[in-house]
């Protein structure tokens, strides 16, 4: 049988796999040790049988006789022989080299003496090339990078990044690494902390039975394929859904691309409290942003919010969206997002300096006022003008021409931090949320310089400023269009109330109290 000898060549040389016939084959290994164009390095293996190199006493040279050995004594290895399988039936056992694993020690009379050991001891000192140490060294792998900075990822919500694994590994480790393995290393360590992406997907079900179990109202759903593959997921904690009754009943729908192994989109259902920050009341995990994945999400969402006059859905004029908005809710009314609106009046017309007159159509809260900006775009940007009437239509981007209630909500940008200031508003004693608040007092200074007259018992005709209005303090409705579209009292109904001797607060929607 033929012993094929393997081992790695230094990184500068090219050497093909040596094999052993006979004893002549090994005594030419043996002389090769002295070639410097193929130095075979400690720990080679041989098969059948295993070879280790280990390095001869000079006692132990000056005692051995065999001429074969001169390669060997030369560079300090010993060898040894061991009976082999006979190649086939009938042929005779022939002796092949074993290269022993041995330790030097000294003995009783100070002697130096090597004995073997099991295995392949670990050796402190390196033996390899000052050329081959380098930020590709075989040894510094990612799997041991992300081994050693591991324990940096527990407990926090970012940890170092590439840049910080390489300075942990110059700095603990003592090792130069590349920008590529650093980064190969902290996704390592990621997946020892917090588990693979595959991992994750296989304890979904587990995962949703516990949210289920421990939060009460809470509902979850996994869509499979037919092939019983991950398809889409539906998650609504039910302490968002109860809470949801004391919100305005507007809700912004959008997406995001997944930057994991297996991508998808994000889709994202959120409303808005009364301070006007985040309040995320859905989340969903679909392949791509297609009317089939919209539909389901939305008629998971549906069953968790209803479907009523009072609901508005905002998005992005994405033909998906829409489509699925009009098949699954029949009666709340979508509209589209101002913001997206405006991009797409600036990237297809060129016309950034009319934004000032379409923003302020926006917002506007009377009809007549709409139709000045409008008169204004028109005449600029007669493009424009008939791209928002026509190919958007007013009802959905206009807050005065809203077919329902949409409040100040006019863009779907609902991502606030809601932690900073909730912890304020637990401070304080007002009875209103603290951006409404703050919102009351400049309007609450303006109401003082405003002449009302009462009506009827519950009709006030307030004067004074730039617009006069006709506030019904029992209907709460102002001629200005304020009071009623944002449910908040405008400055002619907080007049109102100080005339009838009423507090302002009880105008208020509780949409927007403590």
């Amino acid at each position: 049988m033929d012993l094929v000898l393997s081992y790695s060549p230094p990184l500068n040389k090219k050497c093909s796999p040596l094999v052993l016939k006979d004893e002549e084959d090994v005594a030419a290994l043996l002389a090769s040790r002295s070639d410097s164009t193929c130095k075979i390095p400690l720990g080679v293996i041989v098969e059948p049988t295993e070879v280790c190199a280990y390095e001869k006493s000079s006692q132990e040279s000056s005692d051995d006789t065999d001429g074969s050995h001169d390669g060997f004594r030369d560079n300090y290895f010993d060898v040894d022989y061991c009976d082999s399988e006979p190649t086939d039936v009938g042929s005779s056992r022939q002796k092949l080299p074993v290269f022993q694993n041995v330790e030097r020690t000294e003995n009783d009379n100070g002697a130096s003496v090597t004995q073997p050991t099991e295995g392949n001891p670990y050796v402190g000192v390196h033996c390899c090339s000052l050329l081959n140490r380098n930020a590709n060294h075989c040894q510094a792998t990612y799997v041991v990078i992300g081994e050693q900075v591991a324990p940096q990822y527990v407990g926090v919500e970012k940890g170092p990044g590439p840049k910080g694994v390489q300075t942990f590994a110059r700095t603990k480790l003592g090792a130069q690494i590349s920008y590529y393995k650093a980064w190969r290393g902290r996704k390592h360590a990621h997946t020892l902390i917090r588990g693979s992406p595959k991992q994750s997907f296989h304890i979904l079900p587990s995962y949703f039975h516990m949210l289920e179990k421990l939060n009460p109202g809470t509902v979850t759903r996994i869509e499979v394929d037919g092939e019983s593959r991950f398809k889409y997921l539906f998650l609504a904690f039910g302490v968002a859904i109860r809470g949801f009754r004391y919100m305005r009943k507007v809700v912004g729908i959008d997406g995001t691309f997944l930057k994991g192994q297996y991508w998808g989109v994000l889709l994202v259902a959120t409303a808005q409290d009364g301070n006007g920050q985040c309040y995320p009341l859905a989340w969903g995990i679909v392949d791509s942003e297609n009317k089939d994945a919209w539909t389901w999400f939305l008629t998971k969402l549906k069953e968790v919010i209803g479907d009523t006059d009072e609901l508005a859905l905002i998005s992005d004029r994405a033909p998906s969206i829409k489509k699925s908005i009009s098949t699954v809710f029949e009666k709340a009314h979508h509209g589209a997002c101002a913001w997206h609106v405006a991009q797409n009046i600036k990237n297809k017309f060129k016309c950034a300096d009319i934004m000032g007159s379409y923003w302020s159509a926006v917002n506007g809260y009377r009809c007549e006022d709409f139709a000045g900006y409008m008169t204004e775009i028109s005449h600029r940007y007669p493009r424009v003008a008939a791209y928002l009437e026509n190919e958007v239509g007013f009802e959905k981007w206009s807050r005065c021409h809203y077919l329902g209630l949409r409040y100040n909500i006019t863009t779907t940008n609902m991502v606030e931090s809601l932690n900073s200031i909730r912890i304020v508003a637990m401070a304080i004693t007002a009875p209103l949320t603290p951006s409404r608040e703050s919102e009351f007092r400049p309007r609450f200074a303006q109401s003082n310089g405003r002449h009302t007259l009462q009506l009827n018992p519950v009709t006030y005709h307030v004067k004074g400023g730039e617009l006069e209005g006709v506030v019904d303090i029992f209907n709460k409705t102002c001629t200005c269009k304020e009071f009623y579209i944002d449910k908040l009292p405008c400055v002619h109904a907080i007049a109102a109330a100080h005339h009838a001797q009423v507090s302002f607060y009880s105008l208020v929607s509780p949409y927007y109290t403590k």
